[in-house]
């Protein structure tokens, strides 16, 4: 159980450093799109984006909750 519960708090700290690892070294990819977003002040693609960051995030919370379930009944 512990195991399940550090994998799934790690879950937002994975989001944040792909936007970081995909500007470090150019790749293309979501996290880039938001930086680029940010420069031009493109407010739908950053609502966007954060929605979609925070979709993930709500997502592998409840994969944990639900995981827990079938770990210990």
């Amino acid at each position: 159980m512990p195991v399940v519960t550090v994998v799934g708090l790690q879950v937002p700290n994975l989001v944040a450093g792909t936007v970081i690892f995909e500007q470090v070294f150019v790749l293309p990819g979501v996290g880039r799109y938001l930086l680029e977003a940010v420069q031009r002040i493109d407010l739908f693609v950053l609502m966007a984006t954060n929605l979609f960051f925070g979709a993930l995030i709500v997502l592998s919370n409840l994969i944990v909750d639900v995981s827990y379930a079938l770990i210990d009944p």
